[in-house]
């Protein structure tokens, strides 16, 4: 076999992991996040004022909040069940510190301080759990991408051939949630909406950098005969054009009915695509092609996974639509967002037993295919990743009241707590941000991290023997790739340049 060959057999014939890996997977981002803030609260607390060496402050983002996550998918992934139980104990015992040293000082029953925190006031005009997700989706799309062709990347993470579960699988739905949830249906006032056409058109402008990229990458992958599997979505069709499809689609759609009922719309794409799947020979021509032999002699024939799959893709773009729509409605209190979490929890839980009722009565869990499965197995563990996102930070915001004044970046503000005059919460808030911090870099030049993310991976391939790779030799490649790109965002988020024209 070739080299390339190798490569793509490396990737090929994988069957994913268990739900359970996955759910406490996407644990940790959260735990890392929280970690993060509470250490910026205790060296607030040890040295009376925030952490304001950029040099260092992007050290310490990277090694909490990028290096636990490189680490959790190649060497700590045999004993990935005990490492969010060791973050959080860490976080336990930073927040015990904090804590004993305020209540010597304060003597606020505990009681008390938590009726204080359910009454605090939030901003509601910033939710951060929503650009912490597509940032941390991103980020770990980036890690994998790369890291799966390395060996010590589980084999059971990669995207499974047919039917399975895999981490990049989720990756890949996660990518499209997290794009609906900030789409301009969702983000436009009532007041301010335009037509309907209008912001049809400027849909149809705003994804030529897409369609670009995506032509782009074609071009180049099949121009140095780049390795590539090819049952992820066909001879010529990649994710870029996928995202650009769903997009205009999902627009169009979103034109024509109500987006407040685009959940229905969902529901009804995804039902019919399954119906289809399991009712016509539909499901063959995907796994096999039209001959049974897995032809890709023709257009649709050698594209058929991507093309086909943009149904399913469609269906959980609009149904995160509605859940954009539910996550902007105005709360504008701790105890409003705990009633929200609740709410989602019980959706995780309906959805969950819907996925056991799909996976037993209608097919498994297929990527490949974007199959009803697929549908809900995404949207349950992205709202299950969401929801564990807004707990960490109440959980923030809840020791930012212990600390006045503390600042931790990509977190709530606090618009108002109880027992705070006017002038102790002007001092207490930091007008005009929180600072610099490596999530808002990366989420001013989202694209562009992905971008740079896919061109440094074809490059680490091209120079490195990535299959026969030694562990200390892999993990120093990954943390320089991803320090690299992050540090590229986060020299671009401090001189304020965003490389968007369209």
């Amino acid at each position: 076999m070739s080299h390339k060959d190798l490569k793509e057999a490396f990737v090929s014939n994988l069957n994913g992991t268990s739900l359970l890996e996955i759910s406490l997977g996407l644990s940790l981002a959260p735990l890392c996040l929280l970690c993060r803030g509470l250490l910026l609260v205790l060296y607030h607390l040890h040295c009376g004022k925030p952490l304001s060496s950029r040099k260092y402050s992007l050290l310490l983002d990277f090694l909490v909040l990028v290096s636990p996550l490189v680490f959790s998918c190649t060497v700590l992934s045999p004993v990935l069940f005990v490492v969010p139980a060791i973050i959080a104990a860490f976080c336990a015992g930073i927040f015990s510190k904090i804590y004993s040293q305020k209540r010597r000082e304060t003597r606020v029953p505990f009681r008390q301080l938590v009726r204080d925190f359910q009454e605090t006031c939030l901003d509601p005009e910033y939710i951060p759990a929503i650009t912490v997700f597509r940032v941390y989706i991103n980020v770990l799309t980036s890690i994998s991408i790369l890291a799966v062709d390395f060996p010590q990347y589980p084999r059971r993470y990669a995207k499974a051939e047919t039917y399975g579960t895999g981490v990049m699988d989720f990756g890949v739905g996660a990518f499209i949630f997290g794009n609906a949830l900030v789409c301009p249906e969702v983000r436009q006032k009532s007041n301010l909406t335009p037509s309907k056409f209008s912001s049809l058109a400027r849909q149809f402008f705003s994804v030529w950098p897409l369609i670009f990229l995506g032509v782009g990458r074609l071009l180049c992958v099949k121009s140095i005969e780049y390795h590539e599997h090819t049952s992820e979505y066909g001879v010529h069709w990649n994710f870029f054009f996928t995202l650009a499809f769903v997009r205009l689609a999902a627009s169009l759609l979103l034109a024509i009915f109500p987006k407040n009922k685009s959940w229905i719309v969902a529901i009804n794409l995804a039902v019919l695509y399954q119906l289809i799947l399991n009712s016509t020979s539909l499901k063959t021509f995907i796994l096999h092609g039209s001959d049974g032999r897995d032809s890709r002699v023709g257009f649709l024939n050698a594209n058929r996974e991507g093309l086909l799959s943009l149904f399913g893709y469609l269906a959980i773009y609009m149904a995160s639509v509605q859940v954009g729509l539910c996550l902007l409605k105005r709360r504008n209190s701790v105890k409003a967002w705990m009633k929200a979490v609740c709410f989602l929890l019980l959706t995780v839980l309906l959805l969950f037993l819907l996925l056991r009722v799909s996976q037993g009565y209608a097919d498994p869990v297929s990527r490949r295919m974007a199959n009803l499965s697929f549908c809900v197995w995404v949207l349950a563990h992205c709202l299950t990743f969401f929801v564990w996102l807004v707990v960490a930070d109440l959980m923030l915001v809840f020791t930012k009241l212990l600390v006045k004044g503390a600042r931790v970046p990509s977190c709530w503000n606090i618009v108002k707590s109880p027992h705070t005059s006017k002038k102790q919460e002007t001092e207490a808030v930091p007008v005009g941000g929180e600072g610099i911090c490596l999530i808002s870099a990366i989420n001013k030049n989202q694209l562009l991290f992905f971008l740079l993310g896919n061109v440094m991976t074809g490059a680490v391939n091209m120079l490195v023997d990535t299959i026969h790779s030694k562990t200390v030799f892999t993990l120093c490649i990954l943390h320089l790739y991803m320090f690299f790109n992050c540090l590229i965002m986060y020299v671009l988020h401090i001189k304020n340049i965003v490389l968007k024209f369209w």
